[in-house]
């Protein structure tokens, strides 16, 4: 069973606020997905989502599209993972992604299809454009911890 919730923002800083709430909320283990089109905000998100794990502000969070996984340290350390560029599955085994996938950080991962079956319990997040400043996000728990994110989520 899932849980889902829907929440709209009008600018790239209430974007990368709303990111910064759901990060404030996060433990250790959890695991994000991101999905959406080119330029939809999934990297925005997760510098809002940087800022609410407190990782220093003298780290830059930018999009790991030809490194694949940049980490930072914070309250949690945070991967950001994009599987853009990889070929299939086999590869996240070569690079270790999947000790860091059910390891002790929070992981926000970009463009997951290529996981397929391979994820545990996450908060799966959909961006929509709907215009040049306005995204559409939609948030689905998959999971016991997943589902309370979503639920104190809607308090905020």
């Amino acid at each position: 069973m899932t849980s889902q919730l829907q929440i709209t923002t009008h600018s790239l800083e209430e974007t990368q606020l709303l990111g910064e709430k759901t990060g404030k909320l996060l433990k250790e283990g959890t695991v994000i997905t991101l999905t959406g089109d080119l330029g939809s905000g999934k990297t925005s998100f997760v510098q809002g989502l940087a800022k609410g794990l407190d990782v220093p502000e003298d780290y830059y969070i930018t999009s790991p599209t030809y490194t694949i996984i940049n980490e930072y340290p914070g309250r949690c350390i945070l991967f950001h993972a994009d599987l853009y560029r990889i070929g299939d599955s086999a590869d996240l085994e070569d690079i270790g992604f999947y000790e860091i996938l059910h390891g002790n950080g929070v992981v926000a991962i970009e463009w997951p299809n290529k996981l397929d079956d391979f994820l545990p319990d996450h908060l799966a997040i959909h961006i929509k454009i709907s215009d040049d400043e306005t995204r559409e996000f939609r948030m689905t728990g998959y999971g016991l911890k997943a589902k309370n994110l979503i639920n104190k989520l809607k308090f905020l």
